[in-house]
Formats: structure tokens, sequence, C-alpha cells
């Protein structure tokens, strides 16, 4: 079926083509509002948003998140407490944090105090006690009031007033943790020793504080990471803001050149595309080959299991290799779709000079994706500081702690009045002592819907903001489209007045669709966690039936994005409600299913390879200035843990930005293709119901308008 095939008629199980309407000026400006009650409902639930988050900012305490606590649940190293000189915190037995009790409620059954610094050599109690010397030393690790003189060490034992002994520790996340290491051999070690007398006439090895450590933190390597990758944009941070500013540069020089030079920089993009891939398979195979023969170089990814330090994987040849045959595929791909879609490329370089062209008229839409940036960034702020207060707001419950079976063990206790109490008496040893953050009020047991609450309405508000920049700029544009004599009839300030029209006539309609994709990208949230917490299940049915599910939902929320996306354009144009402007736009497109096929995707397709150019330079220049590979700047670089962190910050930044821009482009492109559409149903190209497209597309397509009436911009 050719491009240039006669309308459908008008009996089309698709509904009917539009009949002409010689009124029909672009977007109508005598309409009403759309979908009313999703108004009322979107406000309602902005505002009870504004109460969630009000009610978390006065019970939560960020606090809780940066300092740790000790077991009477003050916070070590806070400014302006006495604790404020005391930032790490001491276990007084770390061996007790192997217990299963750590993992459940992330608190060791231990005392726990605020110190000034950590432990640096292995000490007993009784060793302390005995040389005056040290009683000092020993005592910064003691609870207050402990008085040596007056005390034996039993005595302080069972009050449970000191540690029995002291290892060699390092602070590591503002905890003491045991100064383990590994000798030759896979011998673990605490500070050259491997046993130690734990004070109470016991042996105890480092693979015992090994277990406890790990237990005591469980994301122990995860925040060692987190902490280098920290320490890497401390360094390279402004690095990394010239690496955005170089690639929003680029991209505000490549969409300027698409304005004049259209054509050129479309074949220029395909061109580079393919050499800068093929360049990526080049660098690839010239690593695979440096590394023949190179002592370990022939360790598979599988041995070398997972690392921290991620350049371990590049002095290997089958990390190469993988990325040389990814980027193979890639790059025949590319080729395939640009030798098969050859004719076609033609028509879409012809629909992207128009958008050139309309963008050109509307300058002001190039500007407008700061605007949905800042509303984004205050929406995600807003959820993560709401977020953070609501998993901080709990309150500090304390129970009973013994080493003992008591009756008591686990119950709740108040450490003001605990020793007033006969629990001590018929528990000996228990002590009442901080064990995680809780409650019982009514707010407590549903902070959970409050945190569903919240990444709900994120979800909402996220989604009502990218309608809302999609509605606005397909009614500049088709403002642009619809204007037969360009561009003295396009509207002035086109970008204001679709924008005013859409938050006065249909934040409802914005709101209703926005909620349909919410509602599905909250479910697929929930099979993911779903999916984390069956991860250790053996049950395969279960496995397979959520892997089905988690595939219809991707699929789902990828149709009702795009049908959303044709929908808010019919609003921008004819002001009708949502599921109208849906079904609508939905039975144009089938009515040119071939169409839509041919040339959409394919100016979606030529796109994105302008996005990737962008990414691929940007990416390419911060890899050899960040690994050092550039001599005339090799001291220039900074110093990092992993060069990847800045280079992965730079891509991913760079695409944002590039997708920002771009995505004017691909919004423009959708609007005028629909307003196209619209515009071969409506018109026949006659003097009464001449064809509103630009000459160079009646040319491709093989029609005109019999008076030549329309001018060639």
């Amino acid at each position: 079926m050719e491009l240039n095939e006669k309308n459908p008629t008008p009996d089309s199980k698709y509904g009917e083509a539009q009949k002409f309407d010689p009124t029909f000026k672009g977007p109508i400006h005598n309409r009403g509002c759309t979908d009313v009650f999703c108004c009322i409902l979107f406000i309602l639930a902005i505002l009870g948003y504004f109460a969630v988050g009000i009610l978390a900012w006065s019970q939560g305490d960020p606090r809780k998140v940066i300092y740790p606590t000790d077991s009477r649940g003050q916070f070590c190293g806070q400014a302006g407490t006495p604790l404020e000189k005391k930032p790490l915190l001491f276990y007084f037995n770390i061996l007790k944090c192997a217990s299963p009790l750590t993992l459940l409620e992330f608190q060791c059954p231990t005392t726990q105090l605020c110190v000034e610094s950590c432990p640096t050599k292995h000490m007993t109690l009784m060793n302390a006690y005995l040389n005056k010397g040290e009683q000092e030393y020993y005592k910064q690790f003691c609870k207050e009031g402990v008085d040596f003189s007056k005390m034996s060490a039993p005595e302080i034992l069972r009050d449970g007033l000191c540690p029995s002994m002291l290892m060699s520790s390092k602070p590591f996340t503002r905890r003491c943790l045991p100064a383990l290491s590994t000798m030759k051999g896979g011998v673990v070690v605490v500070g050259n020793e491997t046993i130690f007398d734990n004070g109470e006439g016991k042996n105890v090895t480092a693979m015992d504080f090994l277990d406890s450590s790990k237990k005591s933190n469980v994301v122990v390597e995860a925040r060692q990471v987190a902490m280098r990758i920290f320490e890497d944009y401390t360094v390279s941070w402004y690095w990394i803001l010239i690496g955005l500013v170089i690639a929003m540069v680029v991209s505000l020089i490549f969409i300027v050149l698409l304005r004049y030079l259209a054509g050129i920089m479309i074949w220029v993009m395909i061109v580079m595309v393919i050499l800068v891939i093929g360049y990526g398979i080049f660098h690839c195979a010239m690593e695979y080959r440096s590394l023949k023969g190179e002592p370990g170089s022939d360790v598979t990814i599988r041995d070398l299991g997972l690392q921290t330090d991620f350049s371990v994987y590049l002095q290997i040849r089958q990390t190469w290799l993988a990325f040389m045959i990814i980027l193979s595929i890639v790059e025949v791909v590319v080729i395939l779709l640009l030798i098969f879609l050859r004719k076609r490329v033609l028509i879409a370089i012809a629909l992207i000079k128009e958008a050139s062209r309309a963008v050109g008229h509307v300058m002001s839409s190039l500007f407008y994706p700061l605007l949905t940036f800042a509303l984004l960034a205050l929406v995600i702020a807003y959820w993560a500081i709401t977020a953070v207060f609501l998993a901080t707001s709990n309150e500090q419950v304390y129970k009973v702690f013994n080493t003992t079976e008591c009756e008591y063990s686990r119950d709740t206790c108040n450490p003001e009045t605990f020793n007033t109490t006969n629990i001590t008496a018929q528990c000996p040893g228990a002590e009442c002592l901080f064990a995680f953050y809780g409650g019982e009020t009514y707010y407590h047991k549903y902070l959970i819907m409050f945190q569903f609450y919240n990444v709900f309405l994120f979800f909402w508000c996220a989604n009502f903001v990218t309608a809302l920049g999609q509605v606005t700029l397909a009614g500049a544009f088709a403002s642009y489209y619809w204007a037969f004599k360009k561009p003295d009839d396009i509207p002035a300030n086109p970008i204001c007045s679709s924008l005013g029209r859409a938050l006065r006539y249909h934040t409802g309609s914005l709101a209703f669709g926005s909620l349909i994709l919410s509602l599905v990208q909250v479910i697929r949230v929930l099979l993911e966690y779903l999916d984390q917490k069956l991860k250790a299940a053996q049950n395969r049915f279960a496995k397979f039936l959520l892997s089905c599910l988690k595939c219809c939902f991707w699929c789902l929320e990828k149709f009702i994005k795009f049908l959303n996306r044709n929908a808010y354009i019919m609003v921008a144009i004819y002001g009708k409600s949502f599921c109208t402007s849906a079904r609508d736009a939905f039975f144009l497109l089938m009515r040119n299913i071939i169409r839509v096929a041919v040339l959409d995707k394919v100016t979606d397709f030529l796109l994105f390879l302008g996005k990737l150019l962008i990414v691929g330079i940007v990416g390419i220049c911060s890899f050899f200035f960040f690994s050092g590979r550039i001599k005339a700047v090799e001291q220039t670089a900074p110093s990092l843990n992993y060069y990847w962190v800045p280079i992965l910050t730079v891509v991913v930044g760079s695409y944002l930005i590039a997708h920002g821009f771009f995505s004017v482009y691909a919004m423009c492109v959708d609007t005028l293709f629909l307003c196209f559409l619209e515009d071969l149903e409506r018109n026949d190209g006659t003097a009464e119901r001449p064809y509103f497209l630009s000459q160079n597309l009646l040319t491709i397509l093989e029609k005109s308008n019999e008076d030549q009436a329309k001018t060639v911009d």
C-alpha cells in the first residue's frame, strides 16, 4: 500500500473520516472545561499530598538517617548536644551483632556508646583493671561514672558498665567495626591477630568478628562502594558540569543546524552514528588484542564474580569481547534498518524539515523544556523529602535485652523507670536498650499507607507535568500547521496561549490521562517489589507468572503512553474530553496505520540517532579525559577510584539534555503528523478545500493544490 493512497471511506470500522469544515482554522478557541470531576479529584489529591507532607515534616527527623543512635536513643555527633564531639558508635560486644535479631530489627542486642574515636588495640577489662596506666584509655569506652577504684572487674561486668574487651577497630559509616584484613592464604586477621581473649575466659577468632561485622551492617560493601563513588563526585563534579554544559551546547548547535540544514544534517548524523559505533568496535578489538597473553586476562567474568573495583573487569579480554559483540549487533541493526527503509527516509526527512520550520517560527518552544525540568525537579524534591521524613517519623522503641532466658525478654520498656521495676531482679543482667524506631499510634500503624500515597502522587504529579508539556507544545505546533499563510497567520505567543488553554480548560483531562498511566506504573512497582521478595523462593510457576505479568504491564504502559500522547494532541486542537480525544486519535491512526508505521516511526528512529550521536560524541570525549588517555590534559584529569562514575554521569546527563531538546522536535513531528493525516482527510487540494501541507511534502506525496495558492515556506 503506497503513501498516496486514497482516504478511507466514511463507513470504516475505525470511525468516520474527518469532514471538510470551512470554519476550522486550527486549535479551537471557543472551548469549555473538560473532565471536571478528574480536575476536582486531582486538586483534592494535591491538597491531601500537602497534608501528608506537613504531617511527615512535623513527625519526621532526618537526623535518624544522618547520625547513628546509641542505646539511649541519642544521636552521635549531633551539633549542639553533649555528644557533639563523639561522632562514632561503639558496640560493647560486636559478636552479638551476628544474631538474626540484627537483621530483623536493625539493632545489635548489646550496649552501644557514642565515642570520640575507635579503639586501636586489643585489650581485656581485666588487663586494664590491673594496669592503672591503661584505665583512662579503657574508660572512654565505658558508661559514664565508672570508677575502677571503687568497683571490682566482675561488678563492672555484672552491671554492664564496660565491655569485656576492646579490639582494633576502624570507623566505617560512623560505626566502629573490627579492622579486618586478609593475609596470604586467605587467613582473616584483626590487627595482625587471629585469636583473642574475650575477657570472659573464652577465645574467639577473627572469623567470628567477620561474621558479626557483616551482620551488623548488611550493606557494608554497598556503602563502601557508595562512599568511593561519593569521593569521586567530590573531586570531579565541576568537570561533570563542564561536560553537561558541552552536551547542552552541542545539542543547541545541532538543533540550530537542523533548522537550516535538516536534510544534510540527517545524512551527516546517520553517517556519524555508523562511524562512532564503528570506532567503538575498533577500540574494543584493539583492547581485546592488546590483552592477549597478559597474566590473568583470560579469566572469565563468571569466575571473577562481583567486584567492588569495577576497573578489574577492564583487565580481562572477555569484557572487551562482550562490548565488541554488543556494538557489532547495534551497528548491523542500524545499517539493516537504513537499507530497508531507504525509500521512507526521504519522506521522514521532509517531515523533519517541516518540523524545523515550525520550531523556527515558534522558537520559544526550545526553552519550554526548562519549565518542564523545573517542575519535575520540584516534584522529585518534594517526593524525596517527604519520603525521608516519613521514613524517620517513627518513635524510639526500647526493649529488654538480657543474656539469659526471661519472661520479659523482648518486652518494651521505659529507660527512665526501668531500674525501679522488678525486671532486673527477675532477669539478672537485663538492660533497657534502644531497639529500633517504631510506634503504636494510628499514625505509625498507617505509616506504610502514607508512603504508598507519597509514591502514587509522585507518579501522578510527574505524569501530569509531562502531559502539560505535551499539550502545550502540541497546541503551539498545531497553530503553526493550520496557519494557511505562514508565518502571517500564526497567532502571537503560541506557547503562552496554548499553556493558558491547557491550564484553564483541560487540567481535568491531563489529570485523567496521567492517572491511568500512574495506576499502571504503581502496579509495575508492586510487581517489582514482589519479584524481589520471591527471588529466594523455589516456586518456578510463581516466578513464571510474575514475569508474564511484568511483561504485560510493561507493554500496557508503553501503549498508554503512546495513546496519551496522541490524545493530548487532539485535546490541544479540538478541546474535547480525554476519552473522546483518545478515541478520535486512535481511530485516526488506525485509519492510516501504514503511514503511522512508515513515517512516524522512521522519524522517531532518525531523531533517536541524533540523540545517540550527541551522547556518543560527549561520551567518547569524557572517556578519554577521565581515563587519562589524552596526554595534553593527563595532569588536569582528577584522580578517581572509579573513572566510569563521572563518565556514566556525563553520558546519562547528556542523554537527558539531548532528550530535552529533541523532545520538542519529537512532539512537533507527532503533532504535524496528526495534523497531516487530518489535512488529507478534510481536504482534497481543490480551490475550495486546499491542503495545508508544505509544498515540499505535497511534491513528495504526489499531491498539489489546484490554484497553487499555498506558498512555499
